[in-house]
Order: structure tokens, then sequence, then C-alpha cells
């Protein structure tokens, strides 16, 4: 009976002990997670009302914390210029929870991180209340005006990066929304803005700097331009152009840009490049092959995800392709689908050797006393061309800008390489424009996407999304 009772007594504290190292280990490990989990409702509570860090775009906290006036919840989160950085702050609010930046740096600025353990430990003994990180961000303030600036009474979305390291510099996405709306105490009037903005057919909330991906039109014959080029194709490597083009085993006849020619039956790459012919490159397109084309579109981050504090819909490159959806995914239609933010991406690499660094938008993050919790490294994602077709590549662009359909972006004293780009995807709206290349003295690629234009602009990506680009550009200069 002694023996049958010791056994019992054996499994129990075997149980006690599992149990209790199963809630040791939960609690070292997990901690940091659940505290900072959007759906922990308890501890959502607790650090609503509490000092929360700023978030730092140069020397202006564009998100900060301020007295409400109420003694429940003595502080409320404010916005500097809310709807202009609303797509990298995101939203902090005791209804909706928490987005972007307010969320991914919740622990560094509710002063929950492991890294602040002592700092809390130092306050609690101190009877101080505890006050979260400075999560000071990449962006350069004149270049984000800049981008504003140009989009007002557009709809769309503007990234620029530096191509050396990967820091964004800039990243628009408009219309957007004031976070203010979203983080006042009157819970009623919150709910009511929370709904006004889902149901408001411009969809402030969507993100299309990098949120959301579209038919990249023409910049995608950058890819494809790379894929030749890495095949051993030249830029004087001549392409049947014919005005228009019978697609394989398929009704559709493909045309130029405005049904125009593109000089000639055969012209060079440079050539098709500088009047982006579609015909051309559906014939380049269906030379290389399906493998060759998602591999080159691959390497420059089509079918991955961005894994960094920069949001992005994972931009897409199709397979199973016959050869009339090939051209047409070689000229950037059919399935294609990229967010501005890999636009960018894709002129980046071109710019920096073909070595393409990962985007971030943080640079550091800073204690109250301005001692440093962490500094970002850059870091090498992958090598998506070879120096040698970068370099053609980019002086295929700085020619498109001297003398071919980029030449409204031409800047005097400046080495500026681009692409436009005019996308279709349904007869019934607008097509959308695009504008991406790079300027190489401020070692900056930009992305420009116009979804809808303002009133009174030209028909013309070159003239639109290029006049983005532009100030942007010179923002930066």
């Amino acid at each position: 009976m002694n023996r049958s009772i010791r056994r019992v007594a054996g499994v129990v504290a075997l149980m006690f002990l599992a149990l209790l190292v199963n809630l040791s280990v939960s609690y070292l490990l997990r901690t940091e997670t659940l505290l900072n989990s959007p759906y922990n409702r308890r501890v959502q509570e607790e650090q609503f009302g509490q000092s929360r860090g700023p978030i730092m775009v140069g020397n202006t906290a564009v998100a900060a914390t301020a007295p409400s006036g109420d003694p429940r919840i003595p502080n409320v989160r404010v916005y500097e210029n809310g709807p202009m950085y609303a797509p990298l702050t995101g939203y902090y609010s005791f209804v909706y929870g928490r987005s972007r930046l307010e969320q991914s740096y919740n622990a560094e600025l509710a002063g929950t991180s492991s890294a602040q353990s002592i700092d809390r430990l130092v306050d609690m003994v101190a009877g101080r209340q505890p006050e979260g990180a400075i999560v000071q961000t990449t962006i350069n303030p004149r270049a984000q005006q800049a981008a504003w600036d140009a989009m007002q009474g557009r709809r769309g979305g503007v990234v620029a990066m530096d191509y050396t390291t990967g820091a964004i510099l800039a990243y628009a996405s408009v219309p957007s929304y004031d976070p203010a709306l979203l983080s006042s105490l009157d819970y009623d009037a919150v709910e009511a803005n929370w709904e006004a903005l889902l149901a408001d057919p411009a969809a402030p909330l969507s993100d299309r700097a990098g949120g959301e991906v579209y038919p990249p039109g023409s910049t995608f014959k950058l890819v494809t331009t790379a894929a030749a080029l890495e095949a051993g194709w030249r830029p004087d490597t001549l392409i049947d152009s014919p005005r228009t083009l019978q697609l394989p085993g398929s009704d559709h006849v493909l045309t130029n840009f405005a049904d125009a020619s593109c000089g000639a039956d055969r012209i060079t790459m440079l050539d098709a490049l500088k009047v982006s012919c579609n015909t051309a490159y559906a014939n380049i397109g269906m030379a290389l092959g399906e493998s060759a084309l998602r591999r080159q579109a691959e390497a420059f981050g089509f079918n991955t995800a961005v894994e960094s504090d920069v949001w992005s819909a994972t931009s897409r490159f199709p397979s199973g392709l016959d050869p009339a959806t090939l051209a047409m995914s070689a000229i950037g239609q059919y399935e294609v689908a990229a967010s501005p933010l890999q636009i960018a991406m894709v002129s980046a690499a071109i710019a920096n050797g073909g070595v393409q660094m990962e985007p971030y938008l943080v640079s550091e993050v800073r204690n109250p006393d301005l001692s440093v919790l962490s500094i970002h490294a850059k870091k090498v994602l992958r090598q998506s061309l070879s120096s040698q077709s970068a370099q053609l590549l980019q002086e295929m662009m700085v020619e498109n800008v001297r003398s071919g359909g980029a030449k409204t972006v031409a800047m005097d004293g400046l080495r500026v390489g681009g692409k436009t780009g005019t996308a279709q995807s349904d007869p019934s709206r607008p097509s959308y424009y695009w504008f991406t290349g790079f300027v190489s003295e401020s070692h900056v690629a930009i992305a420009v996407f116009v979804e809808q234009t303002a009133a009174g602009d030209a028909s013309s990506s070159s003239v639109v999304a290029g006049g983005v680009f532009r100030s942007v550009a010179e923002a930066l200069r």
C-alpha cells in the first residue's frame, strides 16, 4: 500500500513540477509578447493613460503623450501633422488598439520591453511613473512634406529610400486620416469616427505606399530589361517592335501607347526602354521565357514578404503562363502586381550596383535619458542582379531621362535615372500612373504611384507621377 501511495505521490509531484516549469518558461519567454499583444485588454487599460514615448521625425515628435485633463486617465496620445504621418505612426486607441509603429514598437514606447527592465525597476524603487522610449524614424521631413504636398488632390502613394542603406526617407499615402480621431477619450466619438473612416469611398485607412499592390505597368519593364541583361542581351540588341502584335494563342492584339509606332519595325533595347515599346517588351518576355522572367522578378523581391519594420503587401509575379499572358506580364500587366515600396526597391537595387538593401523606418530607440536601447544595422537582402547588368541598366535609365520618355524629371547637375509607367487593369476606370527612378548624388530611389489624378492633371505619367518624383528629389538635394 505504501509503495502504491509513494508512486501516486511521485506522479503528482512530477505533474506539479511540470506545471511550475511550464509557468516559469511561459513567464520568462512569453511575457513581452503577451504584454504587447493588442488583444490583451487588461494591459491595454493599464497602459493607456501612462506616459508613452514619442515617435520622432527629425527633431519633431509626430506622436507624443499630452495631459488629458481627466484624472482617471491622465494622458492621451496626440499627433503632429497626423494625416501626413499616419501611415508611419499608425493609431493608438483605447477602443481599437494600435497599428503601425504604435504597435510594432509598443513595448519600447510603453517602457515594457525586456531591454528596459532595469529602468522599470529603478522607477519602481524611486516611486516614479515609468516612461516610454524615444523611437527615432529615418524619415526626412522635407522629403515627406514634398511628397505629401505634391500628392494633394490625388490618390496614391510615394516611397523614397536611401538605396545604400535601405532607410526610408519618405512614405506617403493619400488620402489619409488623422490618428487623433481614434485616440480621443470620447469613446462614442471614436467609434463614430472609425465607422466614418471605414465607410469613406476614398479608403483613407488604406496604405497605398506599401500595404496595397497594383499593376505596375511599364515600370516592370525594368525587371524585364534586367532579365534580358542577365541573359546576355545588350542595350544595342535589336528587337522586333511592330506597331501591333497578335499574341500567340489569343485573339488579343497588343498595341503601344496611343496606338503609336515605336519608330521602326526593329529597334534596340535601349530605344525600346526610351519609348516604352509594349510590342518590343512583349517579344523580349516571350524570348526569355517564364522561368527567366519570374527568377528575375523574385530576385527583386516579388513573391516574398518584406520582413522589417516597414509594412508591405507581397508583390506578385504569376506562374503557369502561356505565351500571351507571358507577353502581357513582361510589360507589367496581366496578374503582375506591386506596391510602390516594391517598385522603389527595384530602382534602389539597380542604383546600388545590383545589391538590394532591407528597407527600414526606425534608425534607433533611446531611453528618456537618451541612452541607446537599439540601433538599426543595415542589412543586405539579396543580390538582385550582377553589378555589370546593374551598371548597364543605370545608364539606360539615365539616357531615358536625358532623351527619352522620362526627360520631364531631368535636373541640372544631377545624375537622374527614371522610368515611366501607365497601367490599365479595368476599362471602367482611368489608367494608373507610375514613375520610378534614382538620383545618384543623393543616393535616393523613389517610386510614385497615382491611382487617381487631380482635376486638370495632364494625361501622362511622365508629367503627373514624374512631377511628384521631381518634387521629392528636389527636397533631398
